[in-house]
């Protein structure tokens, strides 16, 4: 927890950082297929303002995924 919010803080980020340490999120959402994993994979879900899931992308590319999501809107 504490590296996430080095991390937000590092880069400015004006929210919090999710730390699911049980992975019991990750498990929901399919970025890990056990509780025990070491890491979870990069995906991300746009939500709409309904709290409904928007897009999905299941492989995440650091790079180039802002620019991604940002043209999907």
């Amino acid at each position: 927890m504490e590296a996430n919010r080095a991390f937000a803080e590092k880069l400015g980020f004006d929210f919090p950082l999710l730390c699911d340490t049980s992975r019991e999120i990750g498990l929901a959402y399919g970025a890990c297929d056990t509780a025990d994993a070491e890491y979870a994979r990069r995906v991300s879900y746009v939500i709409d303002p309904e709290g409904k899931i928007a897009k999905a992308y299941a492989k995440v590319s650091p790079a180039d995924h802002a620019a991604q999501v940002l043209a999907s809107l």
